[in-house]
Formats: C-alpha cells, structure tokens, sequence
C-alpha cells in the first residue's frame, strides 16, 4: 500500500518534466508490481510445487535489492523536492517522498527477517 502511494502521489503531477522523479516512479513501479506478484505466489502457496528454486535466497535478494534502490530513489525524491521546481506539485511531491522512507524501512525490516529466515536454513 505504501508503495502504491508513493507512485501515485508522484504519477498525478508532471513528474515526466524531471528526470529524478522517473527514477522514483521506475523504482517504485517495479517494485510494486514485483512485491504483488510475489504475494501471489506466497498467497497461493505456488512456492510449494516448485522446490527446486531456493525461495529464501530469492526472498532475501529481492528485498535486498528492494531496500537498496528504494533508498536511493527517497534520497533522490527527497533532494528533488523543492517548491522552485513547480509550486502545485510541491505537496504530492514531498508526500511520495515521505512514503518513499517508509517503505524503504519496511524493505530494511523485511530484509533482516529474510536474511535471518536464509541463515537458518543453511545453517540446517
């Protein structure tokens, strides 16, 4: 849900004027769409009927890489943000940038329990 705002606040303005605001979008696009599609398959317990794919090291790369260019993108969103750049966008614009570090935490937490979920079972 974060994620979905931090793309919409941003897709609701003229963000394609700047390009560090289509490397926001870009970012949290993909990872949305990734994050549900993922759900998906944990939701449905496809996961199961593939044992060959070592879901905890692609659990922890993904959210790895999820925190990583998530909190390049909120820097990038966050140093954007400025009300010389277009004055009507400024609320929107500070908004996806807050939600930016949100979900970025939530990838930082997701990535910690998902390397403690990958140590124990090599560890087995």
């Amino acid at each position: 849900v974060l994620g979905l705002l931090v793309w919409t606040l941003i897709a609701g303005t003229e963000y394609f004027l700047y390009p560090a605001f289509g490397w926001v979008m870009f970012v949290a696009v993909f990872y949305w769409v990734l994050t549900v599609f993922f759900l998906i398959i944990y939701m449905t317990m496809t996961y199961t009927r593939i044992p060959q794919v070592p879901w905890t090291m692609v659990g922890l790369c993904f959210n790895g890489s999820a925190f990583l260019l998530y909190l390049i993108a909120a820097i990038v969103d966050a140093s954007s943000v400025t009300k010389d750049l277009d004055n009507h966008n400024y609320n929107s614009w500070a908004a996806s940038s807050f939600f930016a570090f949100m979900v970025t935490s939530c990838y930082a937490g997701n990535t910690y329990f998902s390397f403690i979920s990958w140590r124990s079972r090599t560890l087995q």
